[in-house]
């Protein structure tokens, strides 16, 4: 994961993106959606939508801790939505920031 590919994504929450619940089709990342735009926060790719479907049924099978944090990044991307304070934001970011690490360590 890039400090260009956290910035980007970051950025993109900031102006309104949510965090999917389906991982990356290519390498099991944490995904961002704005526009109907998804953004792979570990590999920076875009999956074709045809392969999306075939293979996010394939990944269905998923440890109870990555679907918590997975959890997790949703209700914070929801959170930092509705946060209007900088400081909160920033520690918010912070909190996903670290939750993304850690996904990056338990899915190598």
């Amino acid at each position: 994961m890039t400090d260009d590919l956290r910035k980007k994504a970051a950025e993109m929450l900031l102006k309104g993106a949510t965090l999917m619940a389906e991982p990356c089709p290519y390498c099991k990342g944490v995904r961002v959606m704005k526009d109907g735009n998804a953004l792979c926060i570990s590999c920076g790719r875009q999956p074709d939508p045809a392969k999306t479907v075939t293979e996010s049924a394939e990944v269905k099978q998923t440890s109870p801790i990555l679907e918590s944090l997975n959890k997790k990044l949703e209700d914070l991307g929801k959170e930092l939505e509705n946060e209007t304070s900088h400081e909160k934001q920033q520690q918010i970011l912070q909190s996903i920031n670290g939750i993304l690490e850690t996904l990056q360590k338990l899915k190598k």
